[in-house]
């Protein structure tokens, strides 16, 4: 079953369990998980601040064009997420990472945003690993000059 059936059947599966909701007594009510429309999607305000960025300051975005963009980004990101979520869950693994969203890109056929993708990755790993190593070195100094250590007692 592809992505996109995937999400469909997610879709109405929901409806279904709405419309049994509907119908059925108290108890279905608390069994299922109710889904409203605006969960599925981004906040508009992000959708909105991204979008005037290009736009010139005495432009204007219409209603409909906001939200046809939120609905769409908001599809974009599920379908990218579903892939990397199979991805790993053919792994055994509970945790998405990084490297399953970039493999999810190209399977998809997003081959563009692949390498770009990737060296984004690799830039803000390493950037973390100097950030972890500089918090570690900090930390060693400070016991090394005779400051208190992390559990604050003298060395």
């Amino acid at each position: 079953m592809s992505n996109s059936e995937d999400s469909q059947q997610y879709i109405t599966d929901i409806m279904v369990k709405e419309e049994d909701d509907a119908s059925g007594d108290e108890s279905d009510k608390m069994d299922g998980i109710m889904l409203r429309e605006q969960d599925r999607f981004l906040p508009i305000c992000n959708i909105i601040k991204i979008m005037k960025v290009p736009v010139p300051q005495n432009g204007k975005i219409a209603k409909d064009a906001r939200e046809c963009i939120q609905e769409c980004v908001s599809e974009f990101i599920s379908f990218i997420s579903s892939e990397a979520i199979e991805r790993s869950v053919a792994e055994n693994r509970k945790t998405v990472n990084g490297d399953d969203l970039i493999a999810a890109f190209g399977s998809l056929g997003f081959d563009n945003y692949v390498e770009p993708l990737q060296i984004y990755l690799n830039k803000y790993r390493e950037s973390n690993k100097a950030d972890r190593n500089l918090f570690m070195d900090s930390n060693f100094a400070q016991s090394e000059d005779g400051a208190t250590t992390n559990d604050g007692a003298k060395p």
